[in-house]
């Protein structure tokens, strides 16, 4: 099955801060995004369902500090990427 992936505005504008600035997390994030079209429960960065999520809402490392949160939609065959960047920007 390819899944559509979305991303939301906030996403990328992220990611295209990434490209000129950080090209090697915007690299891995392209890795990151080609695995979700094809299997977005499995492959780099540790994929894992996140709590309260109700198997929707996933996460994956991009790196030690950086993280992707996305919701997989199988009945419309979607991944929704809604969040990038650090996973601990609060602290």
């Amino acid at each position: 099955m390819i899944y559509h992936v979305k991303m939301m505005p906030l996403v990328e504008k992220a990611i295209a801060k990434w490209k000129k600035s950080n090209p090697l997390l915007h690299k891995k994030f392209k890795k990151i995004l080609i695995e979700l079209i094809e299997h977005p429960r499995t492959g780099i960065g540790h994929p894992e369902p996140l709590i309260g999520g109700n198997n929707i809402r996933w996460s994956r490392h991009i790196s030690a500090h950086d993280r992707i949160i996305y919701d997989i939609y199988d009945d419309v065959v979607t991944v929704l990427v809604i969040q990038v960047g650090g996973h601990y920007s609060d602290k």
